[in-house]
């Protein structure tokens, strides 16, 4: 078994697919929409092979205000220390915002979390 991808629900399926292509090279899938439910998405495949589903639909335009139960992030090893390093300090560099890092976690991680325009977190790891 493997997971075949993660979905996401956003606001704006453009902007979100613009940053994964962006910062992670990702490709992506033709809009797909159901007018009936108000829904729209698009596929997007990382190089190495795992994907990530970026939804919308009309009445989901609730989020949270705080960290509640449920899926927390997404983990995405973008290859050692200093690529971890660097990719942070460029993402900050063009006004995204990092959380958390460059740091060693306790578990062992080395990681920067940094939120995507829609203030979804992303582990950037080694």
């Amino acid at each position: 078994m493997r997971i075949d991808h993660f979905a996401l629900w956003v606001q704006d399926l453009a902007l979100i697919r613009d940053f994964y292509a962006t910062w992670f090279g990702t490709s992506s899938s033709e809009r797909y929409e159901n007018p009936a439910k108000g829904f729209a998405s698009h596929f997007l495949t990382f190089p190495n092979g795992g994907r990530l589903e970026i939804m919308s639909r009309i009445d989901v335009d609730q989020r949270p205000a705080s960290e509640t139960l449920g899926y927390c992030h997404l983990s995405i090893s973008v290859g050692g220390e200093q690529r971890v390093d660097e990719l942070s300090a460029q993402m900050q560099a063009s006004g995204l915002q990092i959380i958390d890092g460059p740091r060693r976690t306790g578990d062992g991680y080395y990681e920067a979390v940094v939120l995507d325009p829609e203030n979804n977190r992303i582990e950037l790891t080694a």
